[in-house]
């Protein structure tokens, strides 16, 4: 690891203040379960790291259920969200996101802010000795083109970057519409939580629309018709402890064996958290069963590009969001 500035702050503006005045580089220190890794494995060298834990007080940590539906602090941790009833109940495709990943030593102590902003676990990206990735190094060129790319990306990717997002959270705020707030040197704002993340293209190294220095504060997730329907399917080459090959968040607004509303987001398949916009439409207004299921799936990946060793995920994922397609429809609301 190499050395670096360390700043704890209890204010927001003063951790603003803080990133921004680093003519480098500069990282926010939420739980760190991340970024202690990577720049353990010197892939992220920041001059200056940001510890905002103490914001905690300032609202950071808040959790929140009402008539108008769920707001999360940035820094609650997986596992407080996880486990909250209200969120079990209300919001299950939310819980079973956030009990399905990592370990429960992770989740005890990373944030949902940091969650979201994950970095990928593609090989090429984490192993320094490749120099040739495009996020890490850009304009080096892309080794999981051509090399072993068994868990990468089928959907949304590029000639520069084929590296799948790995978060199971995000798939599921996703699903609910979620909208995220943010904090930065110019002031606040508010962004949809699908406009958050940012596809390949010819920049894989911009992940986010975040700008510099900006924070997010907290995710808010509105009170639909379909939030209590709904399910996360993670399907994985071990139960414990792994990434997703291929995962599916889905909430239902039905009536009776008609589907009114579908809201879909795949994991495991896509270069960032997608939502499969075409699926849905293929569903609403349609009664549930193999023929509709099957249609939605299809719509889903009809755009997918494989590459050598991953075509496999489309077929898997295909089979992933029929499963949670039907486990939602089977829900007793």
């Amino acid at each position: 690891m190499r050395p670096f500035q360390f700043t704890r702050v209890d204010e927001t503006s003063a951790a603003i203040f803080a990133h921004a005045r680093v003519e480098e580089s500069a990282e926010y220190l939420a739980g760190g379960t991340t970024l202690i890794d990577l720049m353990k494995l010197d892939v992220m060298r920041p001059s200056r790291v940001v510890d905002i834990n103490n914001l905690q007080k300032a609202g950071f940590g808040q959790l929140e259920i009402g008539p108008q539906g769920l707001r999360l602090g940035a820094l609650v941790r997986m596992s407080a969200a996880a486990d909250h009833p209200d969120i079990r109940e209300n919001y299950p495709v939310i819980a079973q996101s956030l009990q399905l990943a990592a370990s429960a030593q992770i989740r005890n102590m990373a944030s949902l802010g940091g969650n979201v902003l994950q970095r990928t676990r593609c090989t090429y990206f984490r192993d320094v000795s490749y120099a040739n990735c495009n996020k890490r190094n850009p304009g080096s060129g892309c080794a999981a083109l051509e090399g072993i790319n068994r868990p990468h990306a089928v959907l949304g990717t590029s000639d520069q970057c084929i590296a799948t997002y790995p978060g199971d959270f995000a798939q599921a705020l996703m699903a609910l519409d979620a909208q995220v707030e943010i904090m930065g040197p110019k002031g606040t704002r508010e962004i949809t939580f699908a406009a958050l993340h940012r596809q390949p293209s010819s920049t894989p190294h911009i992940e986010t629309t975040l700008a510099p220095g900006e924070l997010i504060t907290s995710f808010r997730i509105p009170a639909t018709p379909f939030a209590r329907r709904s399910v996360y399917l993670k399907i994985r080459d071990r139960e414990s402890y792994e990434f997703a090959l291929a995962s599916a968040a889905v909430a239902l607004d039905m009536d009776g064996e008609t589907i009114r509303e579908a809201r879909i987001a795949l994991g495991g398949v896509a270069t960032v958290p997608w939502r499969a916009r075409e699926a849905e439409a293929r569903l609403r207004g349609q009664r549930l069963d193999d023929g509709a299921t099957a249609a939605a799936a299809d719509a889903a990946f009809a755009q997918a590009r494989p590459h050598e060793h991953n075509a496999f995920k489309i077929e898997l994922g295909k089979r992933t969001l029929t499963r949670a397609l039907n486990q939602a429809a089977a829900l007793e609301i």
